[in-house]
């Protein structure tokens, strides 16, 4: 699949190569987000050279990257080295011989601390002297954050202030799967988005496949031997130190359970004992706290706790619990249950998709500007799918998103935006009663639809186009 989107960060990582004294870039984030792919593109774009760490014993480390090393600096695995000390002393001095300034890029650094706990402080000290005196540039990747804090981010971590760039890779934007996957129908383009989410890795394993997505989701994911059907559980044991103890949590939430408490009782732990495990998903972005719009996170008693990755929230909503069921029945039988019970998925990415496009889709419309949208929900009260104050506070932007099989009627959608009237407005933080600007969000809408200065109708194209410059 070609290199697609991260133009900011490999904008970045081009900078700092063209610097004249060197320096360091930490990038990290979770597994299959394209961390290497990105290295990669740099590295050949610089004549770098990559290497990725893995558990084998220091003294075989060294040898693999010696051997790594030998494309810009020839003969340095003829020597073997008897410590990491050692080893990257030569680097620098073959390096400033030889005028190879990199970039040396480290993948999966977390492996190499766990098997050399020593690791991090000898990697200061080449950075600080050796690397700073060859004008080496350095990039330190891994996926586990908890290694990387400890090695590179934290206050009290080896490393901590030597980076000039500290990248952390998401996934990629709605808005590009479209272009990876060579899908052209807006429709299409957000129901797989709902499926494969914004990681490269799963795009790379539909991008030549001439099925459908729902023969595509059986295939990798629901067939046995799929080579999805368990990825949940692969990527919590490859973390460091592993996840796989979190993992009940995640299929409380896949069965509905939101709230803290309905957490604890579905897992059988006290809800004091959670703290720690559900601060480690949001780490991991695996899930995400939400509290409703205008209250304060830390402080609302109203948190619910979401599957944030929309790979991960298929497979733990539809696919955990039904696994047993999946591995024993025809493949027919798997593709006509999805086609049958796909359609709330649809609707719950649509939704959050829509909440994620309004601070662009406000540039479009000039003025006001809006902010960052949320939900807001209270008790048996009124609910609003989408809700956003213009920066300036005069406005507020109040939204629904239908995610319907059919393009709806502009007699639907004129009742449609008269019932969102029709409940009032949420709470607003502005000391004044804010102008609302009410936004219907649908996958097609009519032509010649005549529509108040205070509506706006957004369809899937438009949401695509949006979340294209985020």
């Amino acid at each position: 699949m070609k290199f697609i989107n991260r133009e900011q960060e490999m904008h970045r990582l081009n900078q700092l190569a063209a610097t004249e004294d060197g320096g360091v870039a930490v990038i990290w984030g979770r597994r299959r987000v394209g961390k290497t792919r990105l290295l990669l593109e740099w590295s050949h774009q610089h004549n770098g050279v990559y290497y990725t760490a893995d558990e084998s014993a220091p003294s075989l480390q060294r040898n693999y990257f010696a051997r790594a090393l030998e494309q810009a600096l020839p003969g340095f695995a003829s020597v073997a080295y008897p410590d990491w000390t050692i080893f990257f002393k030569r680097l620098a001095k073959e390096a400033m011989q030889t005028g190879w300034r990199g970039p040396l890029i480290i993948d999966e650094l977390p492996y190499l601390i766990t098997m050399s706990p020593e690791f991090p402080t000898v990697l200061q000290k080449f950075i600080d002297l050796d690397a700073k005196q060859a004008k080496l540039i350095v990039a330190l990747c891994g996926s586990s954050q908890r290694m990387m804090q400890g090695a590179c981010l934290d206050a009290s971590a080896p490393l901590y202030g030597r980076a000039q760039e500290i990248i952390k890779l998401g996934p990629i934007s709605a808005g590009y799967i479209g272009e990876a996957l060579a899908l052209t129908d807006p429709r299409e383009i957000i129901e797989s988005y709902s499926i494969w989410g914004g990681i490269p890795r799963y795009w790379e394993l539909v991008k030549n496949s001439k099925s459908t997505l729902v023969e595509n989701i059986d295939r990798l994911v629901l067939d046995p031997m799929g080579p999805l059907n368990d990825e949940p559980n692969r990527l919590l044991l490859e973390e460091i130190p592993s996840a796989i103890h979190l993992r009940s949590i995640l299929d409380a939430i896949g069965l509905g359970a939101h709230r803290l408490s309905e957490i604890a009782s579905r897992v059988g732990q006290p809800v004091t004992s959670l703290g720690r495990s559900m601060q480690r998903l949001i780490e991991l972005d695996i899930i995400v706290r939400e509290t409703p719009f205008g209250t304060y996170e830390h402080n609302s008693k109203r948190v619910l706790y979401k599957i944030k990755d929309p790979f991960i929230k298929f497979w733990f909503d539809v696919v955990a619990s039904r696994r047993s069921y999946f591995a024993q029945t025809l493949s027919s039988d798997r593709t006509m249950w999805l086609k049958e019970n796909l359609s709330p998925l649809f609707s719950s990415t649509w939704e959050d998709l829509c909440r994620l496009a309004i601070p662009a889709l406000s540039r479009q419309w000039k003025e006001p500007f809006f902010g960052q949208a949320g939900r807001y929900w209270h008790g048996q009260g009124p609910e609003w799918d989408i809700v956003a104050e213009s920066l300036d506070g005069t406005h507020l932007c109040i939204g629904e998103a239908k995610w319907l099989v059919k393009t709806p009627s502009s007699q639907w959608i004129m009742k449609t935006i008269e019932e969102m009237r029709s409940k009032g407005l949420p709470p607003f933080r502005s000391t004044r009663p804010p102008k609302p600007i009410y936004v219907l969000f649908i996958p097609e809408k009519p032509k010649n639809l005549e529509l108040s200065s205070d509506v706006q109708v957004v369809d899937a194209q438009t949401v695509i186009r949006a979340l294209r410059v985020l």
